[in-house]
């Protein structure tokens, strides 16, 4: 079965065509740029690449997965939108990943591993895996220093991911070169079991974390100049 991936929690904007079948999950086509400012400028263009580059059409899609978050509102909701929206047209199920698992999944090696993407504002956000790749805590967003913290508790040896590079020195512990951003194999992988069954589509709800940074105002604005008293 032929699955488009797409993730746009972080600055990386990633597309990828992957085969399903029961031996596993290969890679057809990937494309990633990392531009935190244009999600919604490179993700369409970024599909029709992959497709063109495993010389295939969208009527060719049996399902499509995207990473959920966390991450920052404008950009992630690219990808779901995006990923929904194909989904609806061409009446194929969608399936969500948490995009951290994309991260700290391919990572694990037999021991505990942090995982984080950067959240602005100074802040990351965080998962714990364990040495299996399953996730034991998260996601989160915290200040790195709290993250460090909750890592120490559950005796993380290495961190992993673009958030885990950026705050290495507050973090303290080694930091892994890769995965820097979520992996769609991974992410593939992690869906798998569903779309191997036929799973029914799922509805694709966004791990924000938080509010976002631009709030619509409530209150009412008067829009006649104030009276003048004689």
């Amino acid at each position: 079965m032929l699955v488009l991936v797409v993730d746009s929690s972080t600055p990386a904007v990633t597309a990828a065509l992957v085969e399903v079948s029961a031996d596993g999950v290969a890679l057809r086509a990937h494309r990633c740029t990392v531009d935190a400012r244009a999600h919604g400028e490179l993700l369409a263009p970024e599909v029709d690449a992959v497709l063109a580059d495993a010389d295939a059409r969208p009527a060719d899609l049996a399902a499509i997965v995207a990473g959920l978050g966390p991450g920052p509102f404008t950009g992630l909701r690219v990808g779901l939108v995006t990923a929904a929206t194909m989904g609806q047209v061409l009446g194929i199920p969608t399936y969500g990943v948490c995009s951290l698992d994309g991260i700290g999944y391919p990572a694990a090696a037999g021991e505990p591993v942090l995982a984080a993407s950067d959240a602005r504002r100074k802040e990351v956000y965080w998962a714990v895996y364990d040495g299996a790749g399953q996730r034991i805590a998260g996601p989160e967003v915290d200040a790195p220093e709290a993250a460090a913290a909750r890592a120490r508790d559950l005796a993380v040896t290495v961190a992993v991911g673009d958030g885990a590079h950026r705050y290495a020195d507050v973090l303290g512990l080694p930091v892994r070169a890769e995965p820097r951003y979520p992996d769609p194999v991974a992410l593939a992988r992690l869906a798998g079991e569903r779309i191997r069954a036929g799973a029914p589509g799922e509805r694709l709800t966004p791990l924000y974390l938080r509010r976002p940074d631009a709030v619509a105002s409530i209150a009412r604005k008067p829009v006649l100049p104030p009276a003048v008293t004689p």
